[in-house]
């Protein structure tokens, strides 16, 4: 996926003296789904990001078949923030796809509050990875499906819940991650299902 968004930050925000507590969230996927693309749109800072260009010496390594015209790729990860009110504030770590990085995603798990797996219907098999390690340190999770071009087949979201054999407590979304309100409401969508986890922990005898 292209890395033009259509709705970028036009300034340098800077962060606010009162802000106190960073909460931690993590975007995960198959290699090419739009992490990179889903930091940048809703960060309201001019993202970190560790891309490089792809090269020959990338050929047989990394699979970019069904994403041809990828021409540069994430070799550590990115990084975005968000402020959501004046003490508090959400920090984004896009995890890179490719199978030869997928030893940083456990550092990157560390002290999460929860995640977003990225989907491309086209692989969705590239999906399975992200869910394991996620289910593996018991972090939360939504899945957002990226529609951001037409597939020959539009899967529903019921058809994908049951390819990836998601349990009915894990919400699904589509999105087109170049758009900063797609990419906010997949965030939305994460942090209504953190506090109903958690309401419902806080009820249980």
């Amino acid at each position: 996926m292209g890395s033009t968004t259509s709705e970028l930050p036009q300034q340098r925000i800077p962060l606010t003296d009162t802000a106190e507590t960073g909460l931690k969230i993590v975007i995960v996927g198959g290699f090419g789904v739009g992490k990179t693309t889903l930091v940048r749109s809703v960060s309201e800072i001019r993202p970190l990001n560790t891309e490089e260009v792809m090269t020959q010496a990338g050929v047989g390594v990394d699979e970019n078949g069904a994403v041809a015209s990828k021409t540069s790729t994430t070799v550590a990860f990115d990084f975005g923030r968000i402020s959501l009110n004046a003490t508090m504030v959400l920090y984004l770590f896009g995890a890179p796809g490719q199978e030869r990085f997928w030893f940083l995603w456990d550092r990157l798990f560390s002290g999460t509050l929860g995640a977003v797996v990225l989907v491309d219907t086209r692989r969705m098999d590239d999906s399975w990875y992200a869910i394991d390690r996620l289910e593996h340190h018991r972090t939360p999770f939504v899945v957002a499906v990226n529609r951001f071009q037409d597939d020959e087949r539009r899967y529903s979201l019921e058809e994908i819940r049951q390819a990836l054999a998601l349990p009915a407590h894990v919400p699904m979304v589509d999105c087109d991650a170049r758009l900063r309100q797609s990419g906010k409401d997949v965030l939305i969508t994460l942090v209504d299902h953190l506090y109903d986890m958690a309401t419902a922990q806080e009820a249980t005898p």
